[in-house]
């Protein structure tokens, strides 16, 4: 690690990474988490702190991904590389010079680039590459992560992202790198003579836009409901606010100081829509103008967090609960409309509330669980297309992502705020909010809650600590959790699932680092390493005839379970 971090120092770098390496130049602890590994590139792609160093995402971090990229592309022979790849960013720091980073290192191998001329939404980038039939899509963005991140997310010809095998190529490619100094990179001016570089924007806005007006099936809507949206500093303010405005909605006030795209996200400690802090201003204006619907996007506009009027404050709407509200909202009006098909399937995560298999199969749906990342909802899509044996209907994860339409194939942030406005103004022709719908789905649903608890494990020391941690667990499950006996092990890394009575069934999903433990009464945990943060997380589910009891049971299950 030293030794790396003496030829950083060496090599010549841009001054505002080299003055970093002066700063740590005695802090062997600082070198080490700088220089112990290259940033990790996984199926979630790659996502870091942005600093010097082969653990921190820079220019030299994003050549080499973007080479391994190029050499995976090159791999594919001659029609792959005049395809190409399309290129979209987010407002982050560094965002566009990465991907013009990204162009260069692909035109040197006469690769051919679509790049965005401004910041444009994750799902959009998806559509795209689609649309224009290319063999990949490159994405800078570290999604709703603080300022100081930034990462590259990769897309395969079919607009979602990279499965593990592709994933795994790249790395091979990025492996045989002796010189991460050395990689070829031509300069845009020259790509552009020859052709190499495309710049886009209007005419894939208007495509995508057109797209997004196929969301619109209920014509009984109030479109005079007063809506907030914050796009968070970040890249959904075109799309979302343009789509809005085709869906009729009139009434639609952009928080001003949150639409100014700027990467260091001024406004908020953390540009998440998972988090009320992010909602605060949103929720200023909303008192002000009498806001019935409060819509809030992350960076790169691939989660909506939505606040809803309870009649006496704004209440922001956990992932699970959206996801139910709109899964209702979806086949009730399919049904309706008499276009609810006899084969079609919802498809979620295993870490996702079993409120949506519940809503599902009240309409004759089925429901398919997937390991947790988008990457895997899109797969299952992608296996529809193919088989016909199930028509897609609603895709989600409870973190904040969703997808209605498969023009896109990763969770779309646009798409869903469109459809969330039109709900919110179906159920105001009816007198009621989205609190209301909420309450009578869980009266009759029963009262569903969810929790999830992260540990951080930064560092080297800590990826080994978080390792140990699963492996400890794996060796003691516990029989009893709060007093309910454990009926079911799932462990999705050895594909077996073990039950109360010892006997053992193997799990269909792809091996991964997750355990879920499923109680007596059906509640449930789930454990699991994230695969873009230093974080393990732990996932809870519980049902109950009452919120109150659902809440307590929720309480005593974390107290029991998270030391």
């Amino acid at each position: 690690m030293i030794e790396q971090y003496k030829i950083w120092v060496e090599a010549g770098i841009p001054h505002h990474l080299a003055l970093e390496l002066v700063l740590v130049e005695s802090d062997e602890k600082a070198i080490e988490d700088r220089f112990y590994q290259y940033v990790t590139f996984g199926t979630g792609g790659m996502r870091g702190l942005l600093g010097a160093g082969t653990n921190r995402i820079n220019i030299y971090t994003i050549r080499r991904v973007a080479e391994g990229l190029a050499q995976y592309i090159d791999a594919n022979g001659e029609d792959a590389k005049k395809r190409g790849v399309v290129i979209a960013y987010d407002t982050r720091t560094f965002s566009y010079e990465f991907a013009i980073e990204t162009a260069r290192v692909l035109g040197a191998h006469n690769i051919t680039s679509y790049i965005y001329k401004e910041p444009r939404p994750t799902p959009q980038l998806s559509f795209t590459v689609r649309e224009l039939n290319a063999f990949a899509g490159v994405v800078i963005t570290a999604s709703h992560n603080p300022k100081e991140y930034n990462g590259f997310k990769v897309y395969g010809e079919d607009g979602a992202q990279l499965v593990p095998d592709g994933v795994a190529k790249i790395n091979a490619q990025m492996n045989t790198i002796d010189d991460i100094f050395k990689i070829n990179a031509l300069s845009i001016e020259e790509l552009e003579k020859q052709g190499l570089v495309q710049w886009i924007l209007e005419e894939l806005d208007h495509l995508y836009l057109q797209n997004l007006l196929t969301l619109k099936e209920h014509s009984n809507v109030n479109s005079q409901i007063n809506i907030v949206y914050t796009p968070l500093h970040g890249s959904g303010l075109h799309p979302v606010v343009n789509g809005l405005k085709q869906f009729d909605f009139n009434n639609v006030h952009v928080v001003e100081h949150q639409a100014i795209q700027d990467g260091s996200f001024p406004t908020v400690p953390y540009p998440n829509p998972e988090e009320p802090a992010a909602f605060e201003l949103a929720m200023n204006l909303g008192n002000k103008v009498g806001a019935d619907l409060l819509l809030a996007t992350d960076p790169d506009a691939d989660r909506l967090g939505v606040a809803v009027w309870n009649r006496n404050n704004y209440e922001l709407l956990t992932g699970n609960q959206l996801g139910a509200l709109l899964l209702n909202y979806i086949l009730q009006t399919k049904q309706q409309n008499g276009t609810l098909p006899s084969n079609g399937a919802m498809v979620k995560t295993i870490v996702t509330s079993e409120l949506g298999t519940k809503i599902a199969e009240h309409y004759g749906v089925k429901t398919i669980n997937t390991l947790t990342g988008f990457k895997y909802i899109a797969e299952k899509i992608e296996e529809f297309d193919i088989s016909h044996q199930y028509e897609f209907l609603f895709g989600y994860e409870e973190s904040y992502g969703y997808l209605i339409k498969t023009f896109a194939r990763d969770k779309d942030a646009v798409q869903v705020a469109l459809k969330v406005a039109e709900m919110a103004s179906y159920y105001a022709t009816k007198g009621q909010t989205l609190f209301d719908a909420l309450n009578s789905i869980f009266q009759q649903f029963g009262y569903h809650k969810e929790a999830l608890i992260s540990k951080v494990f930064e560092g080297k020391d800590g990826q080994e600590q978080m390792k140990d941690l699963l492996n400890k667990l794996r060796e003691n499950i516990p029989t009893h959790i709060f007093g309910l006996p454990v009926v079911r092990v799932e462990d999705y890394l050895t594909s077996k699932t073990t039950l109360a009575d010892g006997s053992t069934e193997t799990l269909q999903l792809p091996k991964e680092n997750v355990l879920k433990l499923i109680l007596e009464d059906n509640s449930w945990i789930a454990i699991r390493p994230s695969g873009t943060e230093p974080k393990c997380k732990y996932y809870f589910g519980v049902t109950a005839d009452t919120e109150e009891a659902a809440m307590k049971q929720l309480e005593n299950m974390i107290k029991e379970f998270v030391k």
